[in-house]
């Protein structure tokens, strides 16, 4: 199974989008976002997703109440799990939290196959004991490319994708061709 691990989209509408699309397109089959979306609007675009998309909350929770109750009763393929979430997905436990520190002292229990974080924006997977911690780095841009990851749950792979110039150059060729 392919997971797609996302993270500080910072209400950056155009990067979710392309992240989304990307997603969409290489059958990727659930979303783990790890906080700072931001605004509810954002809300829309994560429901473009073909497959489950789980959202915790991260340090800029935006409007917390709002993006709640719209995941619990508009965007039925979005679960909102507040400030922490975990799941099993294809027989391997994931858990994920905002903080990088949160995730490596729980990373360190051993209780997870994965675990994923954001907050900092800074790319990195490393292995802690037995247990696979994921920063998928941030969909905002503002100092580096804005990227995410994608994650083989059957392999423990983790792809990083970059969301940028040749990502749009892409999709502006198929259009062209349509």
């Amino acid at each position: 199974m392919l997971i797609g691990v996302l993270s500080d989209s910072h209400d950056q509408i155009v990067n979710l989008h392309a992240a989304i699309n990307h997603c969409n397109e290489k059958d990727v089959e659930k979303i783990i976002h790890c906080g700072d979306l931001i605004s509810p609007f954002m809300l829309k675009q994560l429901t473009r997703f073909h497959g489950e998309v789980h959202l915790i909350y991260g340090n800029n929770v935006g409007d917390l109440h709002l993006i709640s109750q719209l995941c619990a009763t508009k965007f039925e393929n979005i679960t909102h799990h507040g400030p922490m979430g975990s799941v099993v997905m294809a027989n391997r436990t994931i858990t994920f939290h905002h903080y990088p520190e949160v995730a490596k002292g729980l990373a360190a229990t051993g209780q997870y196959d994965v675990v994923c974080c954001g907050h900092n924006h800074i790319y990195g997977n490393e292995i802690i004991g037995s247990t696979l911690l994921i920063n998928p780095g941030d969909l905002l841009g503002k100092d580096i490319r804005p990227c995410f990851s994608i994650l083989d749950t059957e392999t423990l792979q983790v792809e990083k994708v970059e969301v940028g110039t040749a990502m749009f150059a892409d999709r502006a060729e198929k259009m062209v061709k349509q």
